[in-house]
């Protein structure tokens, strides 16, 4: 079969080659791929800055963002036939920690586990793949059009999963959420606090007539513009926000958002930084409001089934809230032939997505 590979830890290595068909054992099932998401991971691991390939092989295949349908089904499995639409989760249990242990694999304690396009194990740029059903997600064919949006869903989902999780130590209901970034992340973060019924305000540096800002809109949030402004701003126009996902790749944003929560206030960074940049930071103030605030501040990444499984749930209640909105976000559909175009000039727009079936 033919799989867009990278040779990790070397720059620019990424290209299509034979790859081995996959063999399907009767506990498996056999999925033939759609589209694939693409996002900064992908470019980072092609950069050589990351990634690692199966134990024993030289590529890896790319690839974590997915959709698919089930070409055939091992003997063993039930519950699955042909034609079904499909998303797989991305990481596997190290089998070694507790946290694995307790089907918590995507806070995985050893550092051995293995994500599929990125550690350790294959990914989704390739005709095919094998997988056992326990880590697949059936889609309803009413969110197939942008059902590729899963996986980047999931790790928004495990965030505001984990802010309520942690605010069980006191009473807690969120009036006021901040989604700080309009690119997909953002978007899709806003699009689950509305989900919930939470009054919810992008934050973002495009004007209000970017197509992000229509989205937003078209949710059911407000948009706030700070291309002339500074995130310091928001509570003189809005109020300070309970809940803040920031999914903007800034540091700076990160510390200007602690100092904008409510009290009670949770700020989940659903971005990761890059570089070397060194920066003052009002340390006193910020340490002061935390404590006296009781206040949390905590990254997601990566995501459990559940969580996967709850992203399905809320794109459903979102078409029906919104119909078409989420389709939106795909402004990119390239050939996977033309992979490369991407990789060496990402362009514009909002979504990128690799049109394999």
């Amino acid at each position: 079969m033919k799989a867009i590979v990278v040779r990790p830890g070397q720059s620019g290595s990424i290209h299509m080659r034979d790859m081995p068909d996959p063999v399907m054992a009767d506990d498996q099932v056999l999925v033939k791929m759609l589209r694939v998401g693409l996002c900064g991971t992908d470019a980072e691991i092609n950069h050589g800055l990351y990634g690692q390939p199966p134990i024993g092989e030289e590529f890896l295949i790319l690839g974590h963002e997915n959709l698919g349908v089930v070409q055939d089904v091992g003997r063993n499995v039930g519950g699955w036939q042909a034609g079904d639409l499909v998303v797989s989760t991305v990481r596997r249990p190290c089998g070694q920690c507790p946290n694995c242990d307790a089907g918590e694999n995507d806070c995985c304690s050893s550092g051995k586990y293995e994500e599929r396009g990125i550690m350790r194990r294959h990914g989704f740029m390739a005709e095919y793949y094998v997988e056992t059903a326990q880590y697949l997600n059936k889609i309803p064919k009413v969110v197939e059009p942008f059902a590729v949006l899963l996986e980047p869903m999931s790790v928004v989902e495990k965030g505001i999963d984990h802010a309520f999780l942690l605010q069980r130590r006191l009473v807690w209901k969120p009036q006021l959420g901040v989604v700080l970034g309009g690119g997909p992340v953002g978007l899709l973060g806003a699009a689950a606090l509305r989900a919930r019924g939470i009054r919810t305000v992008v934050v973002a540096r495009e004007p209000a007539s970017d197509l992000r800002a229509q989205i937003a809109m078209q949710l059911g949030a407000e948009y706030l513009s700070v291309e002339k402004g500074s995130v310091l701003d928001i509570p003189a126009q809005i109020g300070r926000p309970d809940i803040v996902l920031e999914a903007t790749g800034s540091a700076r944003v990160v510390f200007d958002a602690m100092e904008i929560l409510n009290a009670n206030g949770v700020l989940c960074l659903l971005s990761v930084t890059g570089g070397s940049g060194t920066s003052e930071e009002p340390i006193d103030k910020i340490n002061q409001q935390l404590v006296l605030g009781n206040q949390v501040v905590f990254g997601s990444v990566n995501a459990n089934p559940r969580h996967f499984a709850r992203g399905v749930e809320d794109f459903v209640t979102i078409e029906a809230m919104a119909p078409g909105v989420l389709s939106r976000l795909l402004t990119n559909k390239i050939p996977w032939q033309d992979f490369s175009s991407w990789f060496t000039q990402r362009g514009s727009g909002i979504k990128s997505t690799l049109e394999i079936g």
